[in-house]
């Protein structure tokens, strides 16, 4: 089973997390330009982002990410001078987190194709884990927490994001879609094969149209019981939908939101976890 899901994450995520804001943007090929006009667009998009870095001392630390994408942490984290390490189940990822580092003039060689649910270092080998948005994507959500908290020194401290299971989009959003699907309103249930996967085609969505292979989503209770390990945890709620009505029209602003109700029913959990 870890297996066969390993290999679907490999295939789905070998197109680069952000595909559709690199076309957005007329994002063609992998240029230093090209990369800082993603990179400034994206964190645009999550302007918080950069906090989790910013409020953590990670200078000359042993820094893991999990979950590549495009690289815009990784370069923020590696801007810090940390002793950073990249891991992801595809190739494509890797390979632009080390072209990235080879125009920092850092070791490429420190990324690596590796699964979250065997990850391939020594016990206790990183002051800092970070993993934003990949970890629900495992298959084994537990298990992935564990190996985390396993690759982590004594006082070291994990930074995770994971899907809301308390979100506006899940309490609100998701069960009208499932009401307007069994009333025959919407064609999400002709277009997935069943609503689970239209769920995650909410979430994640390559350029073919297909959801991603398997997504958890998480209240923080549930939050509290898998890193029931760690000495410490504390969560935030962040990110929000820009909902529209009819044809186009908007009545929610994402931007509006993304300080008051995204911090009460947000898209996301930040887990931020000390060992």
């Amino acid at each position: 089973m870890e297996k066969n899901i390993n290999q679907q994450n490999a295939n789905f995520w070998n197109e680069l997390c952000g595909t559709g804001l690199a076309k957005s943007l007329s994002i063609t090929e992998i240029t230093p330009d090209s990369l800082a006009r993603f990179d400034e667009a994206y964190l645009n998009i999550y302007p918080y982002l950069s906090e989790y870095i910013n409020n953590e001392n990670i200078k000359g630390k042993k820094v893991l990410e999990i979950g590549l994408g495009y690289g815009t942490l990784g370069k923020l984290l590696a801007s810090c001078n940390c002793d950073y390490f990249g891991l992801d189940i595809a190739e494509n990822p890797v390979e632009i987190m080390r072209y990235r580092l080879s125009l920092m003039d850092k070791n490429p060689d420190h990324v690596k194709v590796g699964s979250a649910l065997n990850i391939p270092y020594e016990n206790e080998t990183f002051h800092y884990v970070y993993s934003i948005g990949c970890l629900h994507h495992t298959g084994d959500l537990a298990k992935s927490i564990q190996e985390v908290h396993r690759v982590l020194l004594p006082g070291g401290k994990a930074i995770i994001m994971l899907y809301n299971k308390n979100s506006f989009r899940q309490m609100i959003y998701i069960p009208l879609a499932r009401l307007k699907s069994m009333l025959s309103l919407s064609k999400a249930d002709k277009t997935y094969r069943n609503f689970s996967e239209f769920v995650r085609s909410l979430y994640d969505l390559n350029s073919q149209g297909q959801a991603a292979p398997h997504t958890d989503y998480v209240s923080k209770k549930q939050v509290y019981q898998i890193f029931k390990n760690f000495s410490e945890i504390g969560i935030d709620v962040q990110n929000f939908d820009t909902y529209v009505l009819g044809k186009g029209k908007i009545i929610i602003y994402r931007e509006k939101l993304l300080d008051n109700l995204a911090r009460i029913m947000g898209l996301d959990l930040y887990i931020i976890a000390r060992k």
